[in-house]
């Protein structure tokens, strides 16, 4: 039985982009071949940015670390602005001594997604599986593009969209062009494989979905609420995103 997740609540959005790098560096020092599990979106930008400080500093190298990244648009090449293979190498991997070979997203175009899926759960398992996941959560519960209803058995596979989760990510491309209908996301099972989980959440509009991750029921309704069963998950939030968690209480 997992002693459920543990909480960290700090002030404000820049406390919390400051203590996620300090964990991951943390990790990556005495294990300098550690396999990450890396998020898009907004969230993460202020880690990465502190990630690549850390690094020229000389705090932390990552020529040794591997990374899977949780998911990528069908249909946008790696060069497309709004692509997260653009988006690790602007917020991250442009800035670090990352291997670019160590690299790992979803394969936006290929022709078969269940393939695709089936390569990329070999590509983890072959580099020992994920050390430290990072997450995101979505305000409707989702994790990586696991969007309500994903089976908590799930692989890496093709999903599709909703539209809240559409609209929300609407500002990362251009005007007038069409976020994408479907991604290749990482399944929650696969998720849940990795042998440490990080889940940051900062403003007010994280509030209800991580209450309902900590505190309501465990339920398809809420992907992120199977993060309960893992045995060692850290979220780390500022006191917006944190309000709903002490209404319920």
């Amino acid at each position: 039985m997992s002693p459920g997740p543990r909480l960290v609540v700090l002030d404000e959005a820049d406390a919390v982009a400051d203590h996620a790098a300090a964990h991951i560096v943390g990790k990556l020092a005495p294990k300098p071949d550690l396999v990450l599990g890396l998020p898009t979106g907004e969230t993460p930008r202020g880690i990465y940015a502190r990630l690549a400080g850390a690094y020229r500093t000389g705090e932390v190298s990552f020529a040794r670390a591997s990374s899977f990244n949780l998911d990528e648009y069908q249909g946008l090449p790696p060069d497309h602005p709004a692509s997260y293979h653009a988006y690790m190498r602007e917020m991250l991997f442009r800035y670090v001594d990352i291997d670019p070979a160590r690299t790992h997203l979803p394969d936006g175009l290929a022709s078969d997604a269940t393939a695709e899926g089936r390569r990329y759960e070999k590509a983890i398992a072959e580099a020992g599986g994920i050390g430290l996941m990072v997450l995101g959560i979505g305000g409707n519960g989702h994790i990586g593009f696991n969007e309500p209803g994903s089976p908590f058995d799930s692989r890496t596979r093709a999903v599709r969209l909703t539209e809240a989760t559409r609209e929300a990510n609407r500002r990362s491309f251009p005007e007038g062009e069409t976020v994408p209908e479907f991604a290749i996301t990482m399944g929650i099972a696969t998720i849940l494989e990795a042998r440490e989980i990080l889940l940051v959440a900062t403003g007010p509009i994280k509030a209800e979905a991580l209450a309902a991750a900590l505190t309501g029921p465990e339920t398809l309704r809420c992907p992120a609420s199977v993060l309960r069963r893992h045995p060692a998950v850290t979220i780390v939030c500022d006191t917006a995103a944190a309000a709903g968690i002490r209404l319920r209480a």
